[in-house]
């Protein structure tokens, strides 16, 4: 643990590390170089380069991993939504409840279905969907819920499944951000009907590129979206429905099988990191990511809200040192769904998030001194501010 005196003052940023970035997955490659190494010649020496026993392997590991019967590779974590919806027959006429903040994909997968996204607010200590909200929501066109894990802390799943079974409601995951976390030790993905998940590089399982998979326990379901990952040909060269080119690639599945016996090592590093942020920076005017006491979160953001954001996001930039905003405007307000017809204020939780929410640099491979430097740089902030 970082020993961090209270007033700041000790040792400023200007005697740390003079860069600080958000997110390196540069050192991950570092340490696992080798390995990786290997798996990439083992792909490009076998000539299967799409699908095969690379793609297989992954599947059946990450199967395992969150305890479901199935998992289906494919080509990102956008895609492991849309596939998943599709199959699920959602289209136009119909409504996904889905949260306003959280990356644009969530919603876009909806849209370009030809259904309707339907806005419900967050909770405001754990930026998740309120599920004391969902009900009000549900009309007789709601075909499912898409709650959203986001920044690796699980959403309320005990309470969104209720609402879903009394109201005969899919449950769609979105766990790109979550893989590793879990819910009353449920496996993030593996509560809903199915669970999608992104290996984009900076993820907590990333890869070298794109990737996504969907996790689930229906077997019909999973061989309607393996079916639909391939043209919607079965067999090859036959097509009862449309479906999309959607693949993992067998080199990314390489890779991502090295990596994955060491997430849950990387997650409790972020886990430490994020408590030695909660130790040193509580006493601040600033609000500090939640964890609930049956949740196990894994940070793949370490988020904070404070109304002197773009002030902070500037001092720490001057110092070296790299912050992000997720997500500046909500989803609600963006131009693309002007026509649904909400404004500003409708839901105020989101609109207050998106307006004071920053993250600090967060990663597994981050050192004592990175992490010194920007805890001190904060704490200044605010002393030298009053």
């Amino acid at each position: 643990m970082l020993n961090q005196s209270n007033n700041g003052q000790a040792g400023g940023p200007e005697s740390a590390p003079r860069e600080v970035p958000l997110l390196d997955p540069s050192l991950q490659y570092e340490s696992l170089k080798e390995p990786l190494h290997e798996a990439i010649r083992g792909v490009l020496e076998s000539g299967v380069y799409i699908m095969g026993p690379a793609v297989a392997g992954f599947e059946e590991a990450v199967a395992d991993y969150c305890g479901v019967k199935h998992a289906i590779g494919v080509a990102n974590g956008t895609d492991a939504l849309l596939l998943t919806l599709d199959a699920l027959g959602v289209g136009p006429g119909d409504e996904v409840i889905t949260t306003p903040f959280t990356f644009f994909a969530t919603a876009e997968v909806v849209s370009r279905l030809g259904a309707t996204p339907v806005f419900v607010d967050i909770e405001p200590d754990t930026y998740n969907i309120d599920a004391a909200l969902l009900e009000q929501a549900i009309t007789a066109r709601t075909k499912a819920i898409l709650p959203v894990h986001l920044f690796g802390q699980p959403a309320d799943m005990g309470a969104i499944m209720a609402i879903a079974e009394r109201h005969g409601l899919f449950v769609v995951e979105d766990a790109c951000q979550a893989i590793g976390s879990r819910y009353r030790g449920r496996a993030a993905g593996s509560i809903g009907t199915a669970g999608c998940f992104s290996f984009f590089p900076t993820k907590n399982l990333g890869g070298s590129g794109d990737g996504g998979l969907i996790v689930t326990n229906d077997d019909e379901l999973a061989q309607r979206i393996r079916v639909l990952r391939v043209h919607g040909s079965n067999p090859k060269y036959y097509h009862a429905v449309v479906g999309y080119n959607s693949r993992l690639d067998a080199l990314q599945a390489a890779m991502l099988a090295v990596k994955l016996p060491h997430l849950d090592a990387w997650n409790a590093a972020r886990r430490e990191r994020a408590l030695a942020y909660h130790e040193t920076l509580w006493d601040l005017p600033i609000q500090l990511p939640a964890e609930a006491d049956d949740r196990y979160p894994v940070y793949h953001l370490y988020i904070i809200q404070t109304d002197r954001r773009d002030e902070l996001l500037r001092y720490l930039a001057e110092r070296g040192i790299a912050s992000g905003v997720y997500y500046p405007v909500p989803l609600h307000l963006q131009r693309v769904y002007e026509p649904l017809g909400y404004g500003i204020g409708s839901l105020p939780v989101a609109e207050r998030a998106a307006l004071g929410t920053m993250a600090l640099p967060l990663y597994p491979e981050m050192s004592d001194e990175q992490q010194e430097c920007v805890i001190m740089a904060v704490r200044q902030f605010f002393a030298e501010r009053g």
